[in-house]
């Protein structure tokens, strides 16, 4: 059975958000995320394995796992991630062909906006979980402290600049379940294949507590 969205963001504090260069990486690194408790995972499609990375995941990986893929830009990237396993989508940002193509689609997509009038535009569209991008760039904690006054009924995922120690202030918010980030899987340990590192950290961020 597919998860929607809100059930997808209440899975782990933090969502691995991934950029996989070698595709001998993606399964190892995958298992070292989810053995280490983060079991939703991002896959961005900017490099030229990330599709086939996706599908080596979710063969690979137990059914509880939920793998997604991020930088979703065009519908054209939509049909590709859905046809490689994706069980979720993510975007930076929206356009109007994205949003109808989202719709349509039987895999949920997590869209991104950067300012309150984006939040309305999705919300009256029916998208009332939202990626919250570039999180530090765009007004980070106090930012979304000032959105949930005006518009409580909208949940963020904040993602961009955010490390562990930023972590936790996001996560006390009302309006936050979850947040994205990269700092779990640092790319000079994926290239020396320090798995075991990489689930450490896993492990560190799957034991953040949220509010």
């Amino acid at each position: 059975m597919a998860l929607t969205i809100d059930q997808i963001v209440r899975v782990a504090p933090v969502v691995p958000v991934m950029v996989v260069e070698r595709i001998e990486d993606a399964v190892p690194l995958a298992r070292a995320l989810y053995n280490g408790g983060l079991k939703v995972l991002e896959i961005t499609l900017r490099t030229p394995c990330a599709l086939d990375a996706i599908s080596a995941m979710v063969e690979d990986l137990p059914d509880d796992a939920v793998i997604g893929a991020g930088t979703i830009i065009t519908p054209a990237d939509l049909e590709k991630a859905v046809k490689a396993g994706s069980t979720f989508l993510v975007s930076p940002g929206t356009t109007p062909a994205l949003i109808e193509a989202a719709k349509a689609s039987p895999v949920p997509l997590l869209a991104g906006v950067a300012t309150p009038t984006e939040a309305m535009n999705l919300y009256v569209q029916g998208f009332t979980h939202q990626k919250f991008f570039p999180a530090e760039a765009a007004g980070g904690v106090p930012m979304l402290k000032s959105i949930a006054g005006p518009l409580p009924q909208i949940t963020f995922c904040p993602t961009g600049g955010i490390d562990l120690a930023k972590a936790p202030s996001y996560l006390a918010l009302p309006n936050v379940h979850c947040v994205g980030g990269t700092w779990m899987a640092p790319k000079e340990l994926m290239k020396a294949g320090r798995w075991d590192e990489i689930e450490r950290l896993a492990r560190e961020a799957a034991s953040l507590p949220r509010g």
